[in-house]
């Protein structure tokens, strides 16, 4: 006997495709406009399934859920919105829905849910809680990629695992962070975030793990640290791939052990923090070269997010100037309205800095244009100062950088975004890597007379890894110039 699916949606479009669609698939489709009629059928026991919309003329359908959850459990829910934000989906998977579908939705996959539904293990009910129903979030957008990031993010509420959010700088890595801990199981803990680009390399450690008084010079009392005041909630480690291997040594540890002690002390602590880390590099291109423990990579790299540069989800960014343009408002800088042909040349933009330098340059427009009417003209001049401008990954950054391998990578990731939309293929991109580092390298030995001591130190590397480097490279150590 096929199994009977549940329809209720308001426009009769969607409801006419999916009951034809789910005919065609060998089951039985009962369809309604309204919740009422759903709740009816549900309560006199019929169906297998349901799929419901979220806006009804008579009842919202998250509303719907759990009552449905709580009358009839084996009864999985399908919910589709058009209102496709974090908060959506996040409050579905909350109310015990068994997937959130956003509008405009692809037959096959909403077929290939179905059948996973209706062959699924039963699921606890879920339990009541208040709900905020505001966005706290600015997390924008109705395109499809950020459709799979709030899927993941609300298949995330309720479990405890360690993310690893990898993006460009600017494309809101700490915003997915703050999500999974403020929809998460440690939403009344702390989160606490530390940027490892931001620390000196000798104080990462007592940074993270805390320090006893005496511990060295300077400590002239004990500090708690990142993971003591994290404790019972998230610890955010931005720019993971930025920290010293020592430090990242010790971490390892501490995953792998769940407990550490304050630098300079012998107490052990418990480490009752959820770990979500975030780099703009690839890090297996950083294990390759011997900057990124590989063992670290796969304790951190649990559930893998990645968050699409804004090049790449054009189709968001009305809806992002209008948010931006809604905050200027809020903080007294003037009611604007961008023109269409501005929108235009917004859209065509490639945002180097992502989302990050669209919210700057909307700030900049709404604080020192009078216009109430944003114009092309206005647009152009602020994209001209930023193509003037160096970005957060410049050749001026490049020239600071602490090591060879960070300025070769900075280089070259600059020259693909100067002429290109996208990084090439992690091999091409690592053979072109490997043909710039490998004769620097070279000539630094061949100028130290095969000194690896030196070498390190002229190539701001660590001595082990400009080890590692030499075996990866197969580079010859011989004697040379002086």
């Amino acid at each position: 006997m096929s199994a009977t699916v549940l329809v209720a949606d308001d426009d009769r479009a969607v409801r006419t495709v999916l009951s034809h669609a789910l005919g065609r698939a060998g089951y039985e489709v009962k369809a309604t406009s309204n919740a009422a009629t759903l709740w009816h059928w549900v309560q006199d026991g019929e169906g297998d399934l349901v799929i419901t919309d979220v806006v009804m003329p008579d009842e919202n359908g998250l509303d719907l859920v759990p009552r449905i959850r709580r009358r009839r459990p084996e009864l999985r829910v399908i919910v589709m919105s058009a209102r496709s934000t974090l908060q959506t989906a996040v409050t579905a998977a909350e109310r015990g829905a068994f997937e959130y579908l956003p509008k405009p939705f692809d037959i096959t996959e909403l077929i290939g849910i179905v059948t996973r539904a209706l062959s699924a293990p039963l699921a606890e009910p879920p339990a009541d809680r208040e709900e905020d129903e505001t966005d706290r979030l600015p997390l924008i957008g109705r395109s499809p990629a950020m459709q799979e990031i709030y899927r993941v993010v609300a298949r995330l509420v309720g479990v405890d695992l360690t993310v690893t959010i990898t993006g460009e700088s600017g494309t809101g890595k700490e915003l997915i962070a703050r999500a999974l801990h403020d929809y998460g199981s440690r939403r009344n803990g702390p989160f606490v975030a530390i940027n490892m680009a931001a620390i000196p390399k000798d104080l990462i450690e007592a940074e993270l793990f805390g320090h006893e008084r005496g511990a060295f010079t300077g400590a002239s009392q004990r500090m708690a640290g990142r993971f003591e005041q994290a404790d019972g909630g998230t610890l955010f480690l931005d720019e993971i791939g930025d920290m010293p291997m020592e430090a990242q040594t010790r971490l390892l540890r501490v995953l792998q052990e769940g407990e550490y002690t304050r630098v300079g002390g012998r107490q052990p602590l418990r480490a009752n923090v959820r770990i979500v880390a975030a780099t703009h590099r690839d890090l297996r291109l950083s294990i390759r070269q011997g900057l990124f423990r590989e063992d670290l990579f796969y304790r951190l790299n649990v559930v893998p997010l990645r968050v699409p540069p804004l090049r790449q989800r054009r189709e968001d960014i009305p809806e992002l100037v209008a948010h931006f343009l809604a905050v200027a408002r809020r903080e007294g800088l003037g009611a604007k309205t961008i023109d269409s042909e501005a929108m235009r040349r917004l859209r065509a933009w490639s945002w180097p800095g992502n989302v990050r330098e669209l919210e700057n340059l909307i700030r900049r427009v709404a604080a020192l244009y009078p216009q109430d009417t944003v114009g092309v003209d206005i647009v152009e001049a602020e994209l001209a100062e930023i193509a003037g401008e160096p970005s957060d990954e410049s050749p001026v950054r490049a020239e600071q950088a602490e090591s060879l391998s960070e300025a070769v990578d900075i280089h070259l990731r600059n020259h693909f975004r100067l002429h290109g939309d996208s990084l090439p293929e992690p091999g091409l991109y690592e053979r072109i890597l490997r043909e710039v580092e490998r004769p620097l390298i070279q000539h630094c030995l061949a100028a130290t007379n095969g000194n690896q001591i030196k070498s390190a130190e002229i190539l701001g590397l660590n001595r082990n890894t400009l080890r590692k480097k030499i075996r990866y490279l197969e580079i010859p150590v011989v004697r040379g110039l002086h």
